[in-house]
């Protein structure tokens, strides 16, 4: 009897080992971010910079795109912006990090209202 009860036990140890060991690793969920991973803060969400940005109070993918006039824009990296210096144009997309009111670049692009 003793010799049943004991492989029983080193059955159920063996089992459990197996099982903890089989199982995948459980990945951290929401505001969890693994301390290596870019993060940053929007309000008291948190997002991934990689895959995100901010813009406008709201988290949004990186593909993301708004009107400006009758063009798109990437929010993520470019700006609608006022544009008074040409008759036709109304509008004008630059890149995000420069001044609406700078010269014109090679990325610009005019847009009408």
């Amino acid at each position: 009897a003793w010799m049943g009860i004991s492989r029983v036990w080193i059955f159920l140890i063996l089992c459990i080992l197996a099982s903890i060991s089989l199982s995948p690793p459980v990945a951290p969920m929401g505001v969890y971010l693994m301390l290596c991973q870019p993060q940053a803060r929007c309000g008291d969400t948190f997002y991934d910079p990689l895959q995100h940005c901010y813009y406008d109070n709201a988290v949004l993918p990186l593909d993301g795109t708004q009107r400006c006039g009758n063009c798109t824009f990437r929010v993520c990296f470019e700006k609608c912006c006022p544009w008074s210096l040409s008759p036709q144009a109304a509008l004008m997309v630059k890149m995000k990090g420069q001044k609406c009111s700078l010269t014109l670049t090679s990325d610009d692009r005019f847009c009408h209202r």
